[in-house]
């Protein structure tokens, strides 16, 4: 049998795709590594400090923190428990498990079940703001009712994420083809779906997108615009004291930064249903995609950048956990130091939570 050579600019095509793939996937490895290390620093750092100070600061112990400590706890298991395993398999290892099925199962369990939280809980959130600023009159949400509320949301997601711990396994590959002239074994973590099962998924997706995505997003935007409608639109009766103003400035820019969360959050997860989307139900589009595998990674590290935000906002702005950290190093730094107290009170300084 005859080979025929190959001519000049043949070479230099091929040459040119190996450089691409190998140029792309090595981009791919780098956005995740660096999301990857972002989130265990931001997340890990910020949350676990608030959590914390919630515990010991007893003016920082409102309903509104209660439902961003639920979201803190659940940004916090992604950043310590998840991200640690998810840096290795991504970034150390390229694409190859090395923990066993049990771990495997366990972290994508865990990091579903999380994603699935912070999404309830900003849901929770919105829906307390809007009772607290739209119907003022009503009666707030009491610490139990707010217990139940957390305890709701972290069984709905537990439940609703079941499906992905089962079906969640190790496969065995021979040939990485994202990464050119890489043929060593490798071990996937991932969903499989048999298909026997095929209808099942795409319902499970479905049910998902619409609970985890669609739902809440819609809820979460009719809450804002009343509460917009309430505090731009509406005139107020009475006289205005200056307090009066100060308190409706400082919701005006609470709302906007909630706003803001909101619309993070519809950027961050938008490619990743997107994308779930085309290759579930139109996988002929991803077939000239040679570095799907890879896009497809990216896209979901871009969602869970969305904790990162969350607790740059939640955390550091709106409840000035760095301010309150400050002081209470330098108090313990002071040489009189007052008798330690099971419950600290914050400084009248620092205003607590979201109001």
């Amino acid at each position: 049998m005859s080979i025929l050579p190959l001519t000049c600019s043949e070479v230099v095509l091929n040459v040119c795709r190996v450089i691409f793939l190998t140029f792309t996937y090595f981009t791919a490895r780098v956005f995740i590594g660096m999301s990857l290390a972002c989130i265990m620093l931001t997340c890990g750092v910020g949350n676990f400090l608030f959590i914390v100070l919630l515990i010991r600061c007893s003016k920082l112990r409102t309903v509104t923190n209660l439902l961003i400590a639920n979201l803190a706890v659940s940004d916090l298991i992604v950043a310590v428990i998840c991200c640690p395993f998810e840096m290795d398999y991504y970034v150390v290892k390229e694409l190859s498990w090395s923990f066993g099925q049990l771990l495997c199962s366990s972290v994508n369990y865990l990091r579903t079940v999380s994603l699935y939280v912070s999404t309830n809980a900003l849901l929770a959130i919105a829906v307390d703001r809007y009772l607290v600023i739209v119907h003022p009159l009503k009666p707030r949400m009491k610490y139990q009712t707010a217990y139940c509320v957390l305890a709701g949301v972290w069984l709905i997601s537990i439940l609703i994420a079941l499906p992905s711990a089962y079906f969640t396994t190790e496969t065995m590959f021979g040939t990485f083809k994202e990464a050119p002239g890489v043929t060593n074994q490798k071990v996937y973590c991932v969903q499989i779906w048999t298909a026997d099962k095929a209808l099942f998924y795409k319902s499970y997706f479905l049910f998902l997108f619409a609970v985890e995505f669609l739902l809440p997003v819609v809820a979460m935007s009719c809450c804002y615009i009343q509460i917009c409608r309430e505090l731009w639109f509406k005139d107020l009766p009475g006289i205005q004291t200056e307090q009066l103003r100060n308190r409706l400035r400082a919701r005006r820019k609470t709302v906007l930064v909630l706003v803001g969360i909101l619309t993070m959050y519809i950027l961050c997860w938008t490619p990743y249903y997107t994308f779930s989307i085309v290759r579930d139900f139109f996988p002929s589009l991803l077939l000239k995609v040679t570095h799907s595998v890879s896009l497809y990674y990216v896209v979901e590290c871009f969602a869970m950048i969305n904790s990162v935000i969350n607790t740059i906002f939640f955390i550091f702005i709106k409840n000035n956990t760095g301010k309150y950290v400050k002081k209470v190093l330098l108090r313990r730094w002071k040489p009189v130091q007052a008798p330690e107290k099971t419950a600290v009170d914050c400084p009248s300084s620092l205003q607590p939570g979201i109001e």
